[in-house]
């Protein structure tokens, strides 16, 4: 029988269109638990993004380059498949709310059951909660800086084909 790893990586699954403060936040604090974090770029065909995979697979990797602890792949399976993939034990998520603690609580208890993998829950900084990717894309669509709400280094500079609007490079 092949013993379980003893590191712990956590898998942290999003859409992350694009990757805000909150999500870094996450991550950092995520760290200081866990000896890696597997970013995950979920593809959901049935949803409409603003950056495509290739390009936040591009901006995040960038972001990280000189983090070994972190790893920036896209999957498009269940989370808790990806996670063996991984040998990750747990699942890394952030909630803002209470509207975002009972999904999650609902997903995580469905994880366990099917895999045994835990959900480490992080609530999201107080001053952080008014961010959401949501809200980051609606300001890119209007010509917007967005500087305040997204990492420092995480270049914007990309473009999805469809949107006319020109985006900022953040540095």
């Amino acid at each position: 029988m092949t013993p379980i790893s003893s590191k712990r990586i956590a898998v942290f699954p999003g859409t992350f269109d694009p990757f805000t403060l909150g999500h870094m936040s996450i991550v950092s604090r995520g760290l200081e638990l866990l000896d890696e974090v597997v970013i995950a770029i979920g593809i959901n065909d049935s949803k409409r993004t603003y950056f495509t995979v290739e390009q936040r697979l591009e901006m995040l990797r960038d972001l990280f380059r000189d983090n070994p602890r972190i790893r920036v792949v896209s999957y498009d399976s269940l989370t808790i498949d990806l996670a063996k993939q991984w040998n990750a034990r747990f699942i890394l998520r952030g909630i803002r709310s209470v509207n975002d603690f009972e999904y999650e609580k609902t997903i995580a208890d469905v994880n366990r059951k099917l895999s045994g993998v835990e959900t480490i829950i992080l609530f999201t900084e107080p001053e952080l909660t008014h961010i959401s990717s949501t809200i980051v894309r609606e300001l890119l669509r209007f010509g917007h800086s967005v500087d305040e709400f997204v990492p420092k280094g995480l270049k914007l500079s990309l473009i999805h084909i469809s949107e006319p609007t020109r985006l900022r490079r953040i540095s």
